[in-house]
């Protein structure tokens, strides 16, 4: 799953315990959390867990999947907060499209009342990057760091949220190494969105911007 999940190009975090779980909702925001128990004895634990991760994680979009359930059983699960549950043996490419159509569902209404979207778009199905009638291709660890940088358009990213999110689960990676891909993104951007523009804020990370004109 979280090699499928990674190969579809989702910035992931781990965990193996419900607690460490909602801990890391605290700590920065989720697009999504999807909760695999393996035994029916944590059930319980989990159906406690999900309203409280729900209060937390900020709308987040909430998946569950469990080992051999009962209709019964998967409804007490929407009830306490999922949002979708699945039963194994289930098909990814099912699970997949499901998160997606939630998210689009999530997004649209967080849009409602709100000023125009901005201009700049992401294709996740091409893993391309979308400006008008302007498309550039990326590549997949150029796709996730864009994306991080789009979650705070015009505000700054620090370089350690760059690095978990543009490559999720290598810890051992330093400042130094978003350098290197963020040369070879401006690279790209002057060429192909001279607009897009991914400034240095020192001593800090990057932020993303569009010029005005």
């Amino acid at each position: 799953m979280y090699k499928a999940l990674h190969e579809s190009t989702h910035s992931l975090s781990r965990s193996h315990d419900l607690t460490d779980c909602v801990s890391q909702a605290r700590r920065e925001p989720f697009d999504a959390a999807i909760l695999m128990v393996h035994d029916a004895a944590l059930y319980a634990d989990l159906k406690a867990t999900l309203p409280q991760l729900a209060a937390i994680a900020g709308g987040a979009i909430l998946i569950v999947i469990l080992p051999n359930a009962t209709a019964q059983e998967r409804s007490a699960m929407l009830r306490a907060g999922a949002d979708a549950c699945f039963a194994r043996p289930l098909s990814f490419i099912e699970m997949h499209e499901r998160l997606q159509a939630l998210r689009r569902a999530t997004l649209a209404h967080r849009e409602v009342g709100q000023p125009a979207a901005t201009p700049l778009q992401l294709d996740a199905l091409k893993r391309e990057l979308v400006s008008g009638d302007h498309r550039l291709s990326l590549t997949k660890t150029e796709y996730l760091l864009v994306e991080c940088l789009m979650r705070d358009l015009n505000a700054p990213v620090a370089h350690e949220q760059l690095i978990r999110y543009a490559w999720p689960g290598k810890d051992v990676l330093s400042c130094t190494s978003v350098s290197p891909l963020i040369w070879r993104l401006r690279s790209k951007l002057k060429t192909h969105l001279p607009a897009v523009q991914i400034n240095t804020v020192n001593c800090y990370g990057y932020q993303l911007s569009l010029s005005q004109s």
